[in-house]
This record gives C-alpha cells, structure tokens and sequence, in this order.
C-alpha cells in the first residue's frame, strides 16, 4: 500500500513539474508575440518595418488558441491580431501609381478597425471620387502605428504621408490637393501642413483644403456654417438611427444624445466648446459634446453626466462625434470596463444605448467634404 501511496505521489509530482514546464513554454511563446507586437507599436517607419510587421504575424499564427490568450506587452494583447473588426478585403489602400498629373490626397489619422475604415473613411474617398472624376483620388494616413497594425494583421499596405507624397512626385503629378478628414485644425492637421510645405515645390499647385469644422474661430461661443452643417448633420443622423421620429420626441421621453470627440491640448480644443455653442444656437437643448480626453474641462465625462442630470434627462444615447468610429467609440465610448462612458452614465443611474458610427459614413458630411475640395479648387 506505501509502494502504491508513494508511485501516486511522484506521478503528481512529474505530471505537476510537466504542466509547469508547458506552461513556462507558452508564456515564452506568447512573450515573444508580444515583443514582436509591441516592437511595431511605434508612430517612426523604418527600413525594417516591412519585416518587422511580418514577424509579429507569423509569431502571432504560431500561437495555440491558448498561448494566444497569454500575450501581453506594453501595448500588446491578444485582441492586437485578434480581434474582429470587419473584412479588410472590402478597403482599398489608394496606393495605386501611374494615375496622372491631377491628385487629390485625402489624409486621416486612421483606424484598425476594418468596418470603420470602409465606411467611414473609404466612404468619403469614394463620395471625393464621384464628384471630381478627372482627379485620381490617393489616401495617406498620419498615425503610423495604425498603419503597422494593418499591415501586419491583413497585409494592406497604406502610405504614411512622406510615402504619399514621395509616391506623388515619382508618379510626376502637377496639381495637388489635399483634403484632410481631421476634424480640426488640430495638431495633427499642422503636422501634416508642415509636411506639404516640404513638397511644395515638387508640383506647379498645391492646396491644402479646411477640414470638417473649418476655421477654428477665437472664442467659444462662435459658431459658423460648417460647425452649424455639421451640428445638424449629425443630430439628425443620430435621431433617424435611435427609435425617435424627431429630436422633440426624444427630449419629451427623458432622453438626451451626447456626442463624444476626441479632445485636445491643442488651442483648437475650443472648437469642441463651439459646437456646443452651436447646439444651443439650433436649440437642440437635449444634445451634448463631450470628448474622451476632457479637454475642454467642460466636455469631461464627469461634467457631461453632471448636465444632463441637471437638465433632468434619464436616457442617454452616445455616439461619437469623429470621423471614424474606431477604438475610441469601441473603447472609450461604449465599451464595458469601468471607466467607459458608457458605464460611467450606467452607474450615475441612466439608461444608456450607444451608436458606433463615424461621422465619415453620413452622406451629408462626405458632401461638405466634397465643398471644401471645391473651394481649395477654386484657388487653382
């Protein structure tokens, strides 16, 4: 019986000493992943970015469904090469050559998130296209690592904005225009300006169009055509997606929309404050603007919360006021960890319902894009 007693116990202890070693080994697997992921998390491209994209890949596809589920870095983590986002084969990168001496470039931060980036930012390179057929419309996104993780995950090759443009001289294009999809006149928008001045004299004409909410404006309460287009345009977008015939039935049955920008530290940060502004000007007294970095202070989730209960709404519907709904909307927006907006208004005590959709989808702002591409034109 002590023979039997003690066989069993080294069986586990060997069987113990077995899963331990597995597990030792899957970690280092996952951990090498996660190194190769994090490795390409990087807003400088490289002369080894192609390979390094392809490494994370293979690394990744190498994993058991289990190792999978093991990796983590400083940016990595299993939803990186795993999460579903929408077909990417439904894109198209504009990336083509040969395509003549006119050229639109339409520049966006962008997005992984495959369903967004058709819709919403495909969707307004396509409206760009239709109406100025003589002109070949070519994408470049700022914000390289998205880029990466795009080009890893689904092998679509995107140009960053110094590729674009190389890429635009090489082709031997004359006549330039660029139509940012930025919301403002952010940080991102100069970056990209400075950029173009570096190019500018590779073309005979080059002209950079207003983004959506054209001029910043000097003080809060100043609002202007394309912030009140805007306004209306997203307002009624979001009434005809929600259970509510008008935005009056809404208000009388408790229930308030906010819509959530990015935020910024840039001087632009007022426009959020304008659209606000502009809000109230179109009397849409059950809308709100919030934005995730809560910049201004007044956009602040725990602001926002504060006003529509002081208004005295109980239903909340977010949707998110930038052009591509991607992790921000996804995340930040509507997603289930605790400090989401969506959970936050949940515990204050609101019912709430979330839309994820961009702005680039609504047809009526893919025309105002179209009219600030007509009025850069108009200076040819």
């Amino acid at each position: 019986m002590k023979k039997i007693c003690l066989f069993v116990v080294c069986f586990c202890l060997a069987f113990t000493s077995l899963c331990f070693a597995a597990t030792e080994e899957d970690q280092a697997a996952a951990d090498h992943a996660a190194k190769l992921i994090d490795a390409i998390y990087v807003q400088e491209r490289t002369d080894e970015t192609d390979e390094l994209c392809a490494e994370a890949k293979a690394a990744w596809d190498a994993l058991t469904d289990e190792q999978k589920e093991l990796v983590e870095g400083e940016n990595a983590d299993p939803d990186y090469f795993g999460r579903d986002t929408g077909d990417a084969g439904l894109d198209d990168p504009r990336n083509q050559d040969e395509i003549g001496e006119k050229e639109l470039l339409v520049v966006s931060f962008g997005t992984s998130f495959n369903e967004s980036r058709v819709n919403d930012i495909k969707g307004i390179e396509d409206a760009l296209q239709e109406a100025y057929p003589d002109w070949s419309v070519r994408r470049a996104f700022t914000a390289q690592i998205i880029i990466n993780h795009i080009q890893a995950r689904d092998g679509e090759f995107i140009d960053n904005m110094e590729q674009a443009l190389e890429r635009a001289v090489a082709n031997g294009v004359k006549q330039l225009i660029v139509q940012p999809t930025h919301l403002m006149h952010g940080a991102e928008y100069d970056e990209m300006a400075e950029m173009i001045e570096e190019y500018e004299d590779n073309f005979d004409f080059v002209a950079i169009a207003e983004p959506l909410l054209g001029p910043v404006g000097s003080s809060a309460s100043e609002v202007n055509e394309d912030k009140g287009y805007v306004a209306a345009a997203v307002t009624t977008q979001a009434v005809m997606d929600s259970e509510y015939e008008t935005l009056q039935d809404a208000a009388e049955d408790g229930t308030a929309f906010v819509f959530i920008g990015h935020g910024t530290a840039h001087i632009a940060k007022v426009s959020y404050s304008q659209m606000a502004a502009q809000m109230k000007e179109l009397e849409f007294d059950n809308v709100f603007i919030g934005t995730v970095e809560g910049e201004p202070e007044s956009t602040s989730v725990e602001s926002i919360i504060e006003a529509v209960e002081e208004a005295g709404y109980t239903n909340v519907i977010l949707r998110p006021l930038m052009v591509v709904a991607g992790d921000h909307a996804n995340n930040d927006m509507a997603g289930d960890d605790e400090d989401s907006w969506k959970s936050l208004f949940e515990e204050a005590g609101f019912d709430v319902k979330c839309q994820i959709a961009g702005l680039g989808r609504i047809d009526m702002i893919q025309q105002l894009y179209v009219l600030h591409t007509a009025e850069a034109l108009s200076e040819e």
